[in-house]
C-alpha cells in the first residue's frame, strides 16, 4: 500500500516495520513529529524524556540490552546529546540503534546552522542522509540492519525540507525481530580508560570497514546523463539539482554521508569535464574530496549560509536566471507574534515596566525579545537564562537588583535546574521566574514531567515545581498569575529588593490549550477612547488601530483582560 506522508512520519512507520521497541526523545523543530507519529504505534514504548541526553541514554540503555531502539532530536539537541553518543560508539549497542537528528538550514525554528555530519565525523559514527519520504522509510530500516552488523549506533541525518515535504511511500508489515541476548562484558561495556583503549582500536577497525561498505552500497548512486557537468550531492540538495539541471548533468548521490567513499568519488569524477558539490550549511563533502585530491567546485559559488533552491543551482551553474514576476503591490512584513492571551506577554510588559536586564531562554517567549515588548537581552541556549543570570551577577554584583532570568517550565526540566542549583549553592543574588504554562508549547503541544500525562496521554507523575524549587536550596518561592498586572509588578520589584536568590512561577495555562475556558472578546467603546494607544504597548496582534481609535477583532480576542487594565479611560469592556 502507498500513502503520502510526511518525511518525519516515514521515519515513524519504519520504526514500526523495522521492530523497533523502545523510543525516548526530547521534542524540537523539526524532528517532533517522529516521535508523535511513532506513538500511535502500541507495538513500541514511546517516551519523553527530560532532554536529549537522557533520551539517548534511554534508546542505548535498551539497545544494548537487546532491544531495537530509537532517539530522535534536532541539531542543537545533539549538542546535549553529545556525551552519551561519543561513548556509545565506542561500546557499540549490541541491537540496533538508530538517532535521528533533524538540521534546520535556513534557521526556520533554531538558534543556529550547525550542520550535524561533524558529529558523525567526530565520534566516528556511521551516518545516513534520505533525500525524500521513501528513502526516510528505507533508511531507517537499513540503519537499524547497519547497526546490528557493525555494532555501533547509526546516525540519520533530516533536514527542515525532508522533515515536513510528503512524497509517495510504500508501507509494508511490521518485522518482529526477537531482544538480543544480553552477555556481560565490562570490556566492551565499562568505559574506564584500560578497557576504553582497546575499545577505541576496534572503532577505527570498524569504521575502514564501513569506508569499504561505502565503496559498494546501494545507497551512494551514480546516474550519468551529460558528462560536461558533474554532480556530488546528498539529500534534499540531491533533489534541488535533479530539478535544476535535468539531463544536463550526470549525478553522484550519496546515501551515506559518513564514512564518505574514495575511490567511488575519485571514479565518478573522472568521467566528468567538470565537477560541483553542492550540500547546504558546511563544505563536508567538497573537503573530502579535495583532501583526496579530487577537483571540484562548491562553496566559492555556493553559499555557507542557508537553505538552495532550484533557481539559484540553476543560476550558479548554468547560469540561467529564473523569470519571476513582480508586484508593486506593498505587503507588510508578518513577523512571529505571541498568540491572544498568551500568558508570556503580560509578564514581559511587567519586566518592561520594570526597565530590567532579562536573561532570556529557548521557547515561545523568546519572541517578547520583538517590538513593542523588545524585553529579552540574552538568549544563548536551553537553560544558559539561568547560569547566565548568575555569572551576570557575580560579575558586577550591583546587576542583581535589576536583572532576571526568565525560563518555560520545560526548558527548566530540560536542563534549568542545575544552573538554579549553582545559584542556590553559591548564594547568588539572582531572580529567576519559570513561566509555567502547563505544556512545552513552542514545539506543538508536547507533554512533559510538570503536565501529569505520557507522550501517548496516558496518567503519569508530575513534578511539583515548587517543592523541585525549594528542595535544591531555593527558600524563596512564589507565584503569581502574568495577568494580574498590579500583583506581578508588585511580587517581582519586592523579590528583586531583597538579598539571596528568590524564584517566581508565573503560572496561567497556554492560551491553545484546548480545555482552556475564555472570556467573551473584548470590545473597544470608541466614545471613551482617546487614542494614547497604551493598548498598543503589548503587542497583541487582536488589537490595531481604525480610523483613529483603538479597535479589537472578536475573531481572534480571548478576553484575557490585559488590554484592559492599561486602559485609563474605561474604554475597553
Amino acid at each position: 500500500m502507498k500513502e503520502l506522508i510526511l518525511g518525519n512520519e516515514a521515519v515513524a512507520r519504519a520504526l514500526y516495520e523495522a521492530g523497533c521497541r523502545v523510543l525516548s526523545s526530547y521534542p524540537g523543530t523539526p524532528s517532533t513529529e517522529i516521535s508523535e507519529y511513532a506513538a500511535k504505534y502500541d507495538e513500541i514504548y514511546c517516551e519523553w524524556a527530560p532532554n536529549e541526553k537522557v533520551a539517548l541514554e534511554v534508546a542505548g540503555g535498551a539497545a544494548i540490552a537487546g532491544a531495537r531502539a530509537f532517539s530522535a532530536m534536532k541539531h542543537v539537541g545533539l549538542n546535549v546529546a553529545a556525551d552519551p553518543l561519543f561513548t556509545l560508539s565506542y561500546t557499540g549497542t549490541n541491537a540496533g540503534l538508530v538517532i535521528a537528528v533533524a538540521d534546520d538550514p535556513g534557521m526556520h525554528s533554531s538558534q543556529n546552522e550547525q550542520d550535524s555530519r561533524h558529529y558523525a565525523r567526530a565520534s566516528k559514527t556511521i551516518m545516513l542522509e534520505p533525500a525524500d519520504s521513501a528513502e526516510c522509510l528505507a533508511y531507517t530500516k537499513l540503519a537499524f540492519d547497519l547497526s546490528e552488523e557493525f555494532d555501533t549506533p547509526v546516525l540519520l541525518r533530516l533536514t527542515t525540507r525532508v522533515s515536513h515535504s510528503r512524497s509517495p511511500v510504500e508501507l509494508s508489515q511490521r518485522q518482529e525481530i526477537d531482544l538480543r541476548q544480553y552477555e556481560k562484558d565490562p570490556g566492551k561495556y565499562v568505559m574506564m580508560p584500560a578497557m576504553a583503549k582497546r575499545r577505541h582500536e576496534i572503532v577505527e577497525k570498524r569504521l575502514e570497514e564501513q569506508r569499504a561498505w561505502a565503496e559498494k552500497c546501494d545507497i551512494n548512486t551514480v546516474e550519468y546523463n551529460s558528462k560536461k557537468i558533474g554532480i556530488i550531492s546528498s539529500g534534499t540538495t540531491y533533489m534541488y539539482a535533479k530539478e535544476a539541471l535535468g539531463d544536463k548533468a550526470s549525478y553522484l548521490k550519496l546515501g551515506c554521508v559518513y564514512p564518505l567513499p574514495v575511490d567511488l568519488i575519485k571514479s565518478f569524477a573522472s568521467q566528468c569535464e567538470e565537477v560541483f558539490v553542492i550540500e547546504e550549511l558546511d563544505d563536508f563533502i567538497e573537503s573530502h574530496c579535495l583532501k583526496h585530491g579530487v577537483e571540484v567546485k562548491g562553496k566559492a559559488l555556493f553559499s555557507f549560509l542557508g537553505e538552495y533552491s532550484q533557481s539559484l543551482i540553476s543560476e550558479k551553474i548554468l547560469g540561467e536566471k529564473a523569470d519571476t514576476l513582480k508586484t508593486d503591490l506593498e505587503v507588510p512584513g508578518r513577523p512571529p507574534v505571541l498568540c491572544p492571551g498568551c500568558p508570556h506577554r503580560a509578564l514581559f510588559y511587567s519586566l518592561k515596566r520594570l526597565k530590567v536586564f532579562v536573561s532570556g531562554d529557548i521557547g515561545c517567549y523568546t519572541l517578547a525579545a520583538l517590538a513593542p515588548l523588545s524585553m529579552m537581552d540574552t538568549c544563548i541556549c536551553m537553560g544558559a537564562s539561568v547560569s547566565a543570570l548568575h555569572g551576570r551577577n557575580k560579575a558586577n554584583p550591583e546587576n542583581a537588583k535589576k536583572s532576571v532570568a526568565v525560563i518555560g517550565d520545560s526548558t527548566f526540566i530540560h536542563s534549568g535546574i542545575t544552573g538554579l542549583i549553582d545559584i542556590a549553592y553559591n548564594k547568588s543574588d539572582s531572580v529567576v521566574i519559570i513561566l509555567d504554562n502547563s505544556i512545552t508549547g513552542m514545539t506543538g503541544h508536547q507533554d512533559n514531567p510538570t503536565t501529569g500525562k505520557t507522550i501517548k496521554g496516558q496518567p503519569a507523575q508530575t513534578v511539583d515545581l515548587e517543592k523541585l524549587v525549594k528542595s535544591v536550596g531555593i527558600e524563596r518561592v512564589s507565584v503569581i498569575d502574568p495577568n494580574d498586572l498590579k500583583n506581578s509588578l508588585k511580587v517581582i520589584k519586592e523579590e528583586l529588593e531583597k538579598p539571596g536568590p528568590g524564584v517566581i512561577i508565573s503560572r496561567r495555562p497556554c492560551a491553545l490549550l484546548k480545555y482552556v475556558k475564555h472570556a467573551p472578546p473584548l470590545k473597544v467603546d470608541r466614545g471613551k477612547c482617546t487614542a494614547c494607544r497604551m493598548c498598543m504597548r503589548i503587542g497583541c496582534p487582536t488589537i490595531s488601530f481604525k480610523q483613529g481609535k483603538a479597535f479589537i477583532d472578536a475573531t481572534q480576542c480571548v478576553g484575557c483582560g490585559v488590554c484592559q487594565q492599561l486602559c485609563n479611560f474605561d474604554a475597553i469592556n
